[in-house]
């Protein structure tokens, strides 16, 4: 069995949907077919979340109407039949019945958490109407049912393993079954979710959960470029890469992938294939567990990233002095990016903000503390880049340009890190590009 992830623009428009349709009715591999929310309604959502959250009800309302209306436009388009119609229009009454009786009542996080829900029934529900419609034996799984997260946040695995299995074994013969990604319960039975960009993640969870033979991810690019074709001219598709390179990537701004969907595959080595809707015979990019090359394979930028640094003459060369440095950020639960340190001084990076004055107000007692807001970390990365001779010059010479405020070298084998001022993004990026790959072709 396979899984099939089909992101927001692969079924957000009608039309679309019958592709996406068409792609899972090809070939007899049983498969899970997990759908985003149709595109723009994961925005429209938090707008009507965060209206509430603002006691601006007749915002919320109008919000609301608006969704609504663009689902009212959809399904008609969608379906040809009036029975299928009639369902179709009945799912959607009912789904914004629930967001109006909202409008009523005091709002809370976990309110926010089901409305965020929403947008995955939806598109789940319309598609499995769209299924019954042209007679494709297909069943429904609803996420909530299997789909779990611990007092962390973090996906219960053998859990979902275990739940997903005895579902899956009530349907012996099936070969289509259709569920919603992002969408879980939280150990207080709530309804949850696995954050922005989730359904990636619950697409690799489910397939390390039954251990599926191929992961697919379809979305409206041709596989992970070499860099970012939004900011980038002449980018390529990457054939193919390993775990490791493709998670470094989506941890650092490659967006076609959820920075977590790589571990669950990895785990279990299941292929993770990154697909086109648009394109499906398009090669893509295969990730798996080894590959030969070596050297740069892409780039990616990650933005919104604040530099600190703590200057202490003193204290540095203390003996478990970086080690209490550290517990300040765990204690405000923020990770940290980048790390470099001198005889005097250690930096580091975040992209939370969230407590970000209680953690300097903390830091304050060590020394000097001085903060950069609006960084960028480029991320070059390739199989055993940081072993391959002449890359650090290749980059370094590429951006002699710029002002580089960090550098991250030899902590990851597949990685060489850099911080700058978000300004200089696009244009390092761009001569990164030319400079790095030239080098390397």
């Amino acid at each position: 069995m396979k899984i099939m992830k089909f992101g927001g623009t692969s079924v957000g428009r009608p039309e679309r949907m019958h592709q996406v349709k068409d792609l899972i009715t090809r070939g007899d591999e049983p498969k899970i077919v997990v759908l985003s929310a149709l595109s723009g309604t994961t925005n429209a959502l938090v707008g009507i979340g965060e209206a509430l959250a603002a006691a601006d009800r007749s915002l919320a309302k109008l919000r609301i109407e608006e969704l609504h209306s663009h689902y009212l436009a959809f399904y008609p388009e969608l379906l040809k039949t009036t029975e299928a119609r009639e369902k179709a229009e009945a799912i959607i009454q009912e789904h914004f019945e629930f967001l109006n009786i909202l409008l009523k009542i005091s709002f809370n996080e976990a309110i926010n958490r089901d409305i965020l829900a929403q947008g995955e029934l939806l598109s789940t529900k319309l598609f499995q109407t769209l299924l019954e419609e042209l007679n494709i034996p297909s069943v429904f799984l609803v996420a909530l049912d299997f789909m779990s997260i611990d007092e962390n946040s973090e996906p219960e695995l053998s859990k979902i393993a275990e739940k997903l299995t005895a579902i899956l074994a009530q349907h012996p013969g099936e070969r289509i079954f259709v569920t919603q990604g992002y969408i879980c319960k939280n150990h207080r039975n709530e309804v949850d979710n696995l954050k922005r960009g989730g359904s990636d993640y619950t697409a690799s969870l489910i397939a390390a959960a039954i251990q599926a033979t191929a992961c697919e991810i379809w979305t409206d690019i041709d596989g992970m470029h070499n860099n970012d074709p939004r900011v980038v001219d002449r980018t390529r598709p990457i054939a193919e890469m390993s775990f490791d390179e493709a998670a470094e990537l989506a941890y650092f701004g490659a967006k076609i992938l959820h920075p977590a969907s790589i571990w669950p595959a990895q785990q279990f080595n299941v292929p993770v294939k990154l697909l086109n809707t648009m394109e499906p015979e398009a090669h893509g990019t295969l990730i798996k567990e080894k590959v030969e090359t070596t050297g740069v394979k892409a780039i990616a930028a990650k933005d919104g990233i604040t530099a600190i640094k703590i200057k202490s003459t003193r204290m540095l060369l203390a003996y478990g002095f970086l080690r209490k440095v550290f517990e300040i950020f765990e204690k405000y639960k923020t990770p940290i990016d980048m790390i470099t340190t001198s005889e005097v001084a250690v930096s580091v990076t975040i992209d939370d903000l969230s407590h970000l004055s209680q953690i300097l107000e903390e830091l304050n007692q060590f020394g000097t503390v001085e903060v950069d807001q609006n960084q960028t970390i480029i991320c070059i990365v390739g199989n055993l880049v940081s072993e391959t001779k002449g890359v650090l010059k290749s980059v370094m010479d590429a951006l002699l340009p710029y002002p580089v405020r960090m550098v991250s070298y030899g902590g990851s084998r597949h990685n060489v890190s850099v911080l700058l001022d978000s300004t200089y993004k696009k244009a390092a990026l761009q001569s990164l590009n030319e400079g790095v790959f030239s080098w390397e072709n």
